[in-house]
């Protein structure tokens, strides 16, 4: 079973402009339109089972509607779920995470570059404190922005602050826990109970042929660097993400299966370790 845990799709309506937008932000390229049917047919080519759509909201306004849109995807998808969201200007905040948990969604998204408010913010704090006691999956944002130079609200030691102040929950600190942050995700995560996705961190990342780069700038983790995250915090705690539309799913794949792995740890790091987490049985 392989399980992207880190994917993001956009309203019809609006995708080509959102795309647009990001790709120049990022100077990179996008693998899909962005669009729900563009994941499955990548899904369908990178022979991934399931997908788990992650939405952002960029102000407090939006919050309810995208999580209706979210029980939506979810009710009508066999391949693909979505998380729902939450922003933390959102006043409503405890009501409206047990809404979430009525609906059916296994987590929720935040983004605190995105959402402007740092992740050890009480604003966060006491959304995160709320999700801790629904067992809902929190999956942020780390490290910095390809979009953002400069710009983190969510380090790894931010994470670790939050932690300290919640205690362990079902945390998933996205591209391996803290993008380009890596020396202090190693040093200050590994010995806790975080889990770190592979989305947007591995091989090099593929420019706009528009746009200029410096050929050091493209470069992520490489097998062996890769290979230091697994030591560092076992194949039980990392978890297979892409970032599609930003990252090409069947490359992604590719990455890890060229890795130095035992099957065993392949698998987990594929798809058991999501499938456990979401609570779906791959018997």
């Amino acid at each position: 079973m392989i399980i992207d845990m880190h994917t993001h799709t956009f309203p019809d309506h609006m995708v080509a402009k959102v795309i647009d937008k990001l790709s120049r932000l990022s100077r990179s390229v996008a693998f899909t339109d962005g669009t729900l049917d563009g994941l499955r047919r990548s899904m369908d080519e990178a022979r991934i089972d399931l997908a788990v759509v992650l939405p952002v909201a960029t102000n407090d306004h939006q919050v309810e509607h995208i999580n209706d849109s979210s029980a939506r995807i979810t009710e009508a998808h066999s391949n693909v779920i979505s998380f729902g969201c939450m922003h933390p200007d959102y006043i409503n905040y405890v009501d409206e995470l047990s809404r979430i948990k009525r609906l059916g969604l296994k987590g929720i998204k935040i983004h605190p570059i995105y959402q402007e408010t740092d992740i050890d913010d009480i604003k966060f704090l006491r959304i995160l404190d709320r999700a801790a006691e629904l067992e809902l999956i929190v999956v942020t944002h780390a490290g910095l922005d390809i979009g953002f130079p400069g710009v983190v609200h969510c380090s790894p030691t931010m994470i670790r602050h939050a932690l300290n102040e919640i205690g362990n929950f079902k945390l998933i600190a996205a591209h391996m826990g803290g993008w380009r942050n890596w020396n202090e995700v190693l040093s200050t995560l590994a010995d806790t109970s975080v889990l770190i996705d592979t989305s947007f961190s591995t091989g090099m990342i593929e420019p706009r042929p528009d746009c200029r780069w410096d050929q050091n700038e493209l470069k992520m983790l490489d097998a062996d660097r890769f290979m230091e995250f697994v030591k560092a915090f076992g194949a039980e705690r990392i978890v297979f993400g892409t970032d599609s539309p930003w990252s090409a799913q069947k490359k992604s794949i590719e990455f890890i299966n060229q890795l130095p792995l035992t099957d065993d740890d392949r698998s987990k790091i594929l798809g058991l370790n999501a499938a456990k987490l979401l609570g779906i049985d791959n018997n």
